[in-house]
């Protein structure tokens, strides 16, 4: 899914360099962030698309191990390879992008083992209709970025959703899984 449950693993990073103890703000840069959706096909192949539009903000605190992501995915920004797949994508069937241009994922709540983040629990709106999702931490750092001049955190983060429960239930009555797995690969900068 387009950044939608990827802009968390900005989140992440924050965790393991902030330089100071006071919260600080932290943009998503939508050059190094894209988010992403793998589905079976017919159990011959896997139909895989990415989002490459992500915009979004994290606000975090090193030394309180708290923090809030806010972030959107534009639906418009898809690409799986193929003109036709994309074209279908953005209808009505699946992700209906007239009438719903952006996904977006909010939390407020950090997950720690000790230092090291690992849950970014929030709610995903997709359709219209908001569900929590639980973004699963697979790999976070922070560190000063040479080319932006500016500290930067980023890392993965994955999730398995059931569509359904969003209303996407193209081709469900067919035999067609329910279930997506997203990952979201996201990288941000302190001003």
């Amino acid at each position: 899914m387009n950044k939608p449950i990827a802009t968390l693993i900005t989140l992440a990073a924050w965790t393991a360099g902030a330089a100071s103890a006071e919260p600080a703000v932290y943009t998503i840069d939508d050059d190094h962030t894209y988010a992403t959706f793998a589905i079976d096909h017919n159990g011959a192949s896997v139909n895989r698309a990415r989002f490459d539009e992500v915009t979004g903000s994290v606000l975090f605190d090193k030394a309180a191990r708290s923090g809030r992501v806010d972030m959107t995915v534009h639906v418009r920004s898809v690409y799986s390879g193929s003109k036709g797949f994309d074209q279908h994508l953005l209808s009505a069937d699946l992700f209906d992008a007239a009438k719903h241009p952006a996904m977006r994922f909010v939390s407020d709540r950090l997950v720690f083992d000790g230092e090291r983040l690992v849950e970014v629990p929030g709610q995903l709106t997709l359709l219209g209709q908001t569900h929590p999702v639980t973004l699963k931490v697979v790999q976070f750092t922070c560190y000063p970025n040479q080319r932006a001049k500016a500290e930067a955190c980023g890392g993965d983060f994955e999730a398995v959703l059931d569509r359904t429960q969003w209303g996407m239930n193209y081709l469900v009555d067919k035999g067609m899984p329910k279930t997506v797995r997203i990952t979201a690969t996201i990288e941000a900068f302190k001003p």
